[in-house]
């Protein structure tokens, strides 16, 4: 009779070993306020990879990064959208405050100074990324959280700088990825975290770097516009004799292989993935 243990071995399907970083959308700024927080760090780089099964799809979503507020509109920029592998999901970036609390999220946004200091956001769930810095009350908001580091509080006039992103070298190249947003001020701007946060402006915020999770930097003092976040990323390392099919609706490439690896970079979309 055969031996159920060795039947079952030889049908079971083996697994493969599927490293991760998945950063979610960057806030928008604030205009005349505070910039926004990093979109959600989650990586199993020095951690544990996931064992996914060859042809079974996984689903992939690139997070959008989140509006920043219109020129003149004095008003809060828009949360990141979250980004997902699988049973991953990093969340988006809190956006960038002109007034009253910022917005939580991977990171959280900068506080606002239109009507008196005003607190940075949270980071949540925690273990994404860090808190935003808080506004001043007096003439300049708080620089968003980054990956790396809190956001830097507004002084005074002196806005906060957002906080640095982290470096990781899954790709086979370090990049810094997930920088908070620099906030406006009187006068002043804070400068974007590294990892794509964008700087804050005395006019109008340049947006942050599509593909790396940054905040949006506040608009400057008459009503600048906040710019957008930076969309995020889904990246996936794993042996190189196996093939990703990266599905319809997603946009992204797989690398040749290199140190016994192939990487999958997603860049935008939903769909599914799945290894042969």
């Amino acid at each position: 009779m055969p031996i159920l243990g060795v039947i079952a071995s030889q049908n079971y399907p083996r697994t493969i070993s599927v490293d991760y970083l998945v950063i979610a959308g960057g806030g928008g700024g604030a205009s005349n306020g505070g910039g926004a927080g990093a979109g959600g760090y989650k990586t199993s780089i020095g951690g544990t990879a996931l064992q996914l099964i060859p042809s079974t799809n996984y689903t992939v979503t690139v997070g959008g990064g989140g509006a920043g507020a219109a020129n003149g509109s004095y008003a809060s920029g828009a949360a990141g959208v979250n980004s997902v592998f699988s049973t991953i999901t990093s969340t988006g970036g809190g956006f960038g405050a002109q007034s009253g609390t910022a917005g939580s999220g991977g990171s959280g946004g900068g506080g606002g100074w239109g009507g008196g200091a005003s607190a940075g956001g949270s980071a949540s769930p925690a273990g994404q990324g860090n808190d935003g810095g808080a506004g001043s009350g007096s003439g300049a908001g708080g620089g968003g959280g980054g990956a790396g580091a809190a956001g830097v509080a507004g002084v005074s006039n002196t806005a906060g700088g957002g906080g640095n992103g982290l470096a990781n070298s899954i790709t086979g190249t370090s990049v810094t990825y997930a920088g908070g947003g620099g906030a406006s001020g009187n006068g002043s701007f804070g400068t974007g975290g590294t990892g794509g946060g964008a700087n804050g402006s005395t006019g109008n915020a340049t947006n942050a770097t599509a593909n790396l999770g940054g905040g949006g930097g506040g608009g400057g003092i008459n009503g600048g516009a906040g710019s957008n976040g930076g969309s995020g990323v889904v990246i996936l390392r794993y042996p190189d004799s196996r093939t990703i099919t990266i599905g319809a609706g997603l946009t992204g490439t797989e690398s040749g292989a290199s140190g016994g690896y192939k990487r999958a970079t997603i860049t935008a979309g939903t769909g599914n993935v799945s290894w042969a």
